[in-house]
């Protein structure tokens, strides 16, 4: 299975031009909000979600309006927002040199007035993905899907997709030692294991089943991962796509989450991850190992308000890192009131 190695964009969503490399291993998307790094990972995971299961017969298009929900379903409301007509372009490489691209304008309604390019050689790999959005949705699974089917609702697909996922049954065959650590180590973190009852999800432990509903949100998160490696979704050659892992979740268990992201990686999952947090970008930094592969991608606002991007794979080489820098400026005035009130 080939990684994803690339994306590049002209005048898609935020973006103005982008060409974005990317690591194997695992990629840290860094950024203020409304620089475009959810529409990031969407994008790759739209992508990626066609080669595979129910997603196989949908075309680029199709799945890049279902995961985005533009207005009216319309295709043209992708396009960066600028006056008079808007041509835009959004291209995703992989490993084993396949391309797949998307063209259309900003006056492009319906999906197969896209024009594809390189869709049947891009679907001739599989890669099987999973997308954690920064909403938990496990507990609201009881009837989501069935309501999904019937009715439209106003939830990007990637709420369905997921849900769908963690419902799979257990991946039959022994669990490889790799495997049984992370999951061991997920268990220690959430104090039990998942169990699905109907469309009902519970964590067992020893006081019993406690439905979800009852479990705060980060720990539902937690649970998510601990289901969709169990069930063989999260495998060598898959990938993982998780926006803000940090939501809702205790800061004691940061590093927990980031040892987790790091064995998946040495598994062979390739991983793309959006964050706001400090501590969660420097748990990365201070648990990366030889033979770790991490880039950190950082996507900003130009001059002229077009979003660009830079990207290192050294936490002290990305640039503008603005998580960085509101830390050390919250330390400087810490600092500076400190000695203020020694002179005093």
């Amino acid at each position: 299975m080939s990684k994803i190695t690339h994306m590049a964009a002209t005048n898609f969503t935020s973006f103005a031009s982008l060409d974005q490399p990317f690591s194997p291993g695992i990629n840290v998307v860094i950024g203020a909000n409304g620089t475009g790094k959810t529409h990031l990972l969407k994008t790759l995971y739209a992508a990626c979600a066609i080669t595979a299961g129910e997603d196989h017969e949908k075309s680029f298009a199709l799945k890049l309006r279902n995961v985005f929900n533009p207005f009216e379903g319309r295709m043209g409301r992708l396009s960066r927002r600028q006056s008079g007509s808007v041509k835009t372009r959004v291209m995703v490489t992989r490993q084993d040199g396949a391309k797949l691209s998307a063209e259309f304008s900003n006056h492009t309604d319906k999906p197969e007035d896209v024009k594809l390019t390189g869709e049947v050689g891009w679907k001739k790999d599989k890669l099987v993905s999973a997308y954690i959005p920064v909403k938990e949705m496990l507990a609201h699974a009881p009837g989501f899907l069935a309501t999904a089917a019937r009715r439209e609702i106003a939830f990007e697909e990637v709420y369905v997709d997921i849900i769908k996922l963690a419902f799979l049954p257990k991946l039959l065959g022994p669990i490889d030692g790799s495997r049984q650590r992370l999951l061991a180590a997920l268990q220690k973190a959430i104090d039990g294991k998942v169990v699905a009852k109907g469309e009902h999800f519970f964590l067992k432990n020893k006081q019993g089943d406690l439905e979800f509903t009852l479990l705060a949100e980060g720990m539902r998160k937690l649970a998510l991962v601990w289901l969709l490696i169990q069930n063989g979704t999260l495998l060598s050659g898959s990938v993982l796509f998780w926006d803000e892992p940090e939501a809702n979740l205790n800061p004691a268990l940061m590093g927990e989450v980031v040892e987790v992201i790091l064995e998946l990686q040495r598994l062979g999952v390739q991983i793309f991850l959006t964050t706001h947090n400090y501590v969660l970008l420097k748990e990365f930094d201070l648990r990366k190992q030889s033979g770790d592969q991490i880039r950190y991608v950082s996507l900003f606002r130009g001059p002229s308000g077009a979003v660009s991007s830079n990207s290192s794979e050294s936490y002290l080489g990305v640039d503008p890192n603005a998580i960085a820098s509101t830390f050390s400026d919250l330390y400087d005035r810490e600092l500076k009131r400190s000695l203020g009130g020694l002179k005093a």
